[in-house]
């Protein structure tokens, strides 16, 4: 069977046209309600990219999203968020409707030009989340996020005059750093799937210390631990800031550093050949990060354990 190539939506307009909605009042940005767009599955594709920003707030959604590696289906009000080129689809029973409720806020790129919005929306990492998970919202936090959605569509259609930008765009900033903090929120609140993570990651760092895959692949990267959890670097890096107060990066050279004195302590090889048995091209960055991290250089730590 075929795999269906995702449906690409360019515009705004285009976006509005193929739900059957009115044009928008702004090409360039619009709130839509998910009330006004009753689709049958049948004629729905099953996944499509969008060629601009998207923050959706979903509820009662009968039917199962798709984002990125994740599947959700979900009652209570769940946040996604897609940059331009992301792929997001949904799976449902053929000849049922797709019906929920809540808002999709979409906003072209073209948007944010001449605006320091155009650069500063790269630091929220959660529109990197693609390939890990949404954001679950509480009835205060969705109640926050409703009023600065009305603020912006309220907005919008009033005549177009040359502060509607910039008020808009202060709106979404708001609403982005709210995002941010209740993302946070929920890296202490979600403790269960939050642990199991930590569990997952001692694990990969332990095969990506074997000496088969040191021999094969060199030290583990940020990435390559990120892609065995299925989790994105930066939201993996986020997660691990919070529970445990250090970066992914930390977690991976604290592993080096326990193996690298193990190897110190228990065998006779040279400080190089322990360098190049950790996945070093070069034995002096090894000595250098050591001793950055244990005030030892390599040698002096095997002379004070023998």
């Amino acid at each position: 069977m075929a795999i269906e190539d995702p449906v690409r939506i360019k515009t705004i307009p285009e976006f509005h046209r193929l739900r059957g909605l009115p044009g928008p009042a702004h090409p360039l940005v619009s709130v839509v309600r998910f009330e006004d767009m009753r689709m049958d599955a049948r004629n729905h594709p099953s996944s499509w990219v969008l060629d601009f920003y998207a923050i959706a707030l979903k509820k009662n959604f009968h039917a199962k999203l798709r984002y990125g590696q994740q599947v959700y289906d979900f009652d209570a009000g769940v946040m996604t968020f897609m940059a331009p080129g992301q792929k997001i689809g949904v799976e449902s029973d053929p000849g049922q409707p797709i019906e929920h409720s809540g808002w999709l806020l979409i906003f072209h790129p073209d948007f944010l030009l001449k605006s320091t919005m155009a650069e500063s929306i790269r630091k929220y990492e959660y529109f990197d989340y693609s390939v890990s998970e949404a954001l679950f919202l509480s009835d205060e936090e969705e109640v926050i996020l409703n009023g600065i959605i009305e603020n912006i569509r309220s907005e919008y259609r009033r005549s177009i005059d040359p502060f509607t930008q910039h008020i808009i765009i202060s709106q979404m900033e708001v609403l982005l750093s709210y995002a941010q903090r209740f993302y946070q929120r929920q890296f202490v609140t979600r403790q269960v799937g939050n642990h199991e993570v930590l569990t997952r990651l001692e694990y990969a760092l332990e095969q990506g210390f074997t000496q088969d895959n040191l021999d094969k692949n060199g030290m583990p990267s940020v990435v390559s631990i990120a892609q065995a959890l299925h989790i994105s670097p930066n939201y993996l890096s986020g997660l691990l800031k919070t529970l445990t107060g250090k970066s992914t990066q930390q977690h991976i050279h604290d592993r080096m550093i326990e193996l690298a004195k193990q190897m110190l302590s228990n065998t006779g090889l040279s400080i190089s050949e322990v360098a190049y048995a950790l996945g070093f091209s070069y034995p002096q960055s090894f000595s250098k990060l050591f001793k950055s991290k244990t005030s030892l250089s390599p040698a002096e730590f095997r002379d004070s354990h023998n």
